[in-house]
């Protein structure tokens, strides 16, 4: 889902089959479970120094992981901030798009204080 002020805040989602893309998440198959990992951009604030440990899941399970940030823009393009936030639904083996409005198996909340 993916929300900003350009578009007035309408909610734009999309859901999509196959694997994550490798820039924003790490996943590795091992032994029939799933090593789930968010990356996290190095630009934001507040820095991340000690980071949760990757989840596992067994077939069936999903994740809910969430990240924010805040970015401050040079003078040249007005000194404002910006702010972020990214949230990851990710299952392991099929499953329908309404799952992710439930509770999830597991949950990583990363939100920091944006001061």
């Amino acid at each position: 889902m993916s929300m900003d002020e350009a578009h007035d805040f309408e909610p734009r989602g999309s859901v999509r089959d196959g694997e994550p893309d490798r820039a924003g998440v790490l996943v590795t198959e091992v032994d029939g479970r799933l090593r789930v990992e968010l990356v996290v951009t190095p630009w934001g604030v507040p820095r991340r120094w000690r980071r949760p440990p990757a989840v596992w899941l067994e077939y069936g399970e999903w994740v809910r992981w969430q990240v924010n940030y805040r970015f401050s823009w040079p003078a040249a393009r007005g000194g404002a901030w910006s702010y972020r936030l990214d949230t990851l639904n990710l299952a392991y083996g099929p499953t329908t798009p309404d799952v992710f409005t439930g509770v999830p198996t597991r949950r990583v909340d990363e939100r920091g204080l944006l001061r």
